[in-house]
C-alpha cells in the first residue's frame, strides 16, 4: 500500500507538537558552521552583479548553486518553508504527490520561491549541483535495503557542490527494537484521531506500522482510512560506511535529542557529511 496518500491530509495536524522551529535553527547552525551555503542576496543586488563581464556571471552562477539548499523528503514543506524564511534558496523533493500538494498550497499562501519536485530520492535528478542537502524526519529509514541507501547517498554526492554538506538523521535499531516496536499509540484531535500499531520484524530490522485514521469531513461524518508504512533501523557504523562508500567524509555525528555524542541508547542520530573530491 502506498504511504502518505490519505494520511497526507491530516499529517500536519498530528505533527502539531513537532519543534520545527528548533529543528530549522539547529540545521541553520550546522550549515553556518560546516557548510558552504549562505542566505541569498536581494534580487536587486543579484541583478547588479550579473550586469558585469562574463567571469563575474560565471562566478554568480557558481555562487547560486553553492547557496542552494535541497530538502530531500520534504513532505508537506513545513521545514522547507522555515529554511526559506531564514533566507535560503530552497528546493523541496518528495515522492508523495499528496504531500507535495499541501506544500504547494503553503507556498501559494506564503509567496515563497521554493521549487518543489516530485521524485523518489533513489532516483534524484536535479538541474544543477547544490551546496547543502538536508534529509530529516527519519526519511532515510524508508529505504529498506542497503543498496537503496547506497544509491541515494551516491546521488546526493553527485549533486553536491564541491565541499558541500549532507545533513541527515535516522532512527536507530535501538529505537525500533526497544522503544516503539510492538507498541500501540493513539491520539485524538478535534477533527481527527489515529491508532498507530507497530510491529517490529527483528530479523529484517524493519518496523511495520499500521495507521488507522478517522477524519471528519465537511458533512460532519468521520471517514475511516488506513495506511501501512515500513521503516528499517540502522546502526551508526552502517550509516558512516554508506557515507564513505558514496565518496563523502563524516564531519559530525550527534544524538538528535541531546546534541552530544551518540550512545547505545540513542534513538535518532544526526550525521553531517561533506563532499570531497570534486574540483570547481
Amino acid at each position: 500500500m502506498e504511504a502518505y496518500t490519505d494520511f497526507a491530509g491530516v499529517y500536519d495536524i498530528f505533527m502539531d507538537d513537532t519543534p520545527y522551529e528548533a529543528w530549522a535553527d539547529f540545521l541553520v547552525s550546522l550549515i553556518e558552521k560546516y557548510g558552504i551555503s549562505a542566505p541569498i542576496a536581494s534580487s536587486s543586488k543579484m541583478e547588479e552583479r550579473c550586469a558585469g563581464h562574463m567571469e563575474e556571471k560565471r562566478e554568480e552562477i557558481l555562487k547560486s548553486e553553492r547557496n542552494l539548499v535541497l530538502d530531500l523528503g520534504c513532505g508537506t514543506g513545513t521545514l522547507t518553508e522555515l529554511l526559506y524564511k531564514r533566507g535560503y534558496d530552497v528546493i523541496g523533493v518528495d515522492n508523495s504527490e499528496d504531500m507535495l500538494n499541501i506544500a504547494l498550497a503553503k507556498r501559494e499562501k506564503t509567496g515563497s520561491g521554493i521549487l518543489y519536485l516530485c521524485q523518489d530520492m533513489r532516483e534524484l535528478d536535479l538541474y544543477s549541483t547544490v551546496g547543502t542537502v538536508v534529509c530529516v524526519c527519519d526519511s532515510i529509514n524508508y529505504l529498506l535495503e542497503d543498496e537503496e541507501v547506497e544509491d541515494t547517498f551516491s546521488l546526493v554526492h553527485n549533486y553536491l557542490y564541491p565541499g558541500g554538506i549532507f545533513i541527515f538523521d535516522f532512527n536507530t535499531v535501538y529505537k525500533y527494537e526497544k522503544v516503539i516496536g510492538d507498541t500501540t499509540i493513539a491520539e485524538n484531535r478535534e477533527t481527527c484521531s489515529f491508532i498507530w500499531e507497530n510491529y517490529y520484524h527483528e530479523q529484517e530490522r524493519v518496523n511495520e506500522y499500521d495507521l488507522t485514521i478517522f477524519a471528519r469531513e465537511d458533512s460532519g461524518l468521520f471517514r475511516r482510512f488506513s495506511e501501512t508504512h515500513f521503516q528499517r533501523g540502522y546502526t551508526l557504523s552502517e550509516m558512516t560506511a554508506f557515507v564513505k562508500k558514496a565518496g563523502m567524509e563524516v564531519v559530525l555525528v550527534l544524538d538528535a535529542d541531546t546534541h552530544k555524542e551518540p550512545g547505545e541508547d540513542s534513538e535518532r542520530i544526526y550525521v553531517v557529511a561533506r563532499e570531497c573530491g570534486k574540483i570547481v
